[in-house]
């Protein structure tokens, strides 16, 4: 039986192990999935060692963190700067660990079908490894982005600079914070959410719940909404292809 896994802290929130398992029993694989809820990773590659992993997933806080401890990253991971998929490789006892970045096409392809014209200009909220793969994919789609941080860097803007008069222009959001994520179901980034329109695509890489309180006060303005479930079981697809991938 193989094993593979879900790294990351914390892990109430998360369905990839219950989609995995579906997977599994509806394909007949022989195989687990299990979360490894860790908030430190400094052992990382004895912690492996440990396992039986062949392949595993990782989510916040750890997409940037876990890049020192890679024997090889993708060039795509490498141009994003985060990566979500691990292959585990065991040569003659020696590890090797193999990086990739799987949120990029899950989101490609679950906002495509969304887009209109005048989707030219959008807003990414927050900074984390979600953050730079979404980016990344809206500058290949050809969207100007800008990113939108509590802790703004140069070139970035606070949520103080998201105004009405930058809404107008930006009608694409899109929420890589984990604000609304369960069970802090009450939160969300603070916007002025008055000033949306039906023009408006707000888009939460956040799936559970299903309807966010960003997304909620994004429909109740006319806009129209898509939560990350699509793309969760997209980049899931992804993962299992570079893990079952011969290199």
């Amino acid at each position: 039986m193989k094993h593979y896994g879900l790294l990351g802290f914390p892990l109430e929130h998360s369905f990839s192990a219950a989609y995995f398992a579906q997977k599994f029993r509806t394909e007949n694989i022989v195989a687990r999935y299990d979360n490894y809820e860790r908030s430190s990773i400094e052992d990382f590659r004895n912690w492996i060692e440990d396992t039986q992993l062949v392949g595993f997933n990782v989510t916040i806080p750890h997409k940037k963190a876990v890049m020192p401890f890679l024997d090889a990253v993708s060039e795509e991971a490498a141009t994003i700067g985060a990566v979500n998929v691990v292959k585990v490789e065991r040569h003659c006892g020696q590890l090797f660990l193999r990086g990739y970045n799987s949120d990029v096409i899950g989101f490609t392809n679950s906002l495509l079908p969304l887009l209109e014209t005048h989707h030219t200009h959008a807003l990414v909220l927050g900074t984390g490894g979600a953050s730079q793969a979404v980016v990344y994919a809206l500058e290949k789609l050809g969207i100007a982005t800008h990113v939108v941080s509590r802790q703004p860097k140069e070139g970035q803007y606070s949520y103080n600079d998201v105004t009405p008069t930058l809404l107008k222009t930006c009608c694409l959001i899109v929420n890589c914070t984990p604000l609304g994520t369960y069970p802090k179901v009450d939160t969300c980034p603070h916007l002025p959410y008055e000033a949306l329109t039906e023009q408006h695509l707000l888009y939460d890489l956040v799936y559970n719940p299903e309807e966010t309180l960003f997304l909620q006060k994004g429909r109740l303005q006319g806009a129209k909404t898509k939560n990350g479930y699509d793309m969760l079981v997209l980049q899931a697809e992804a993962a299992w292809q570079f893990w079952n991938e011969d290199i």
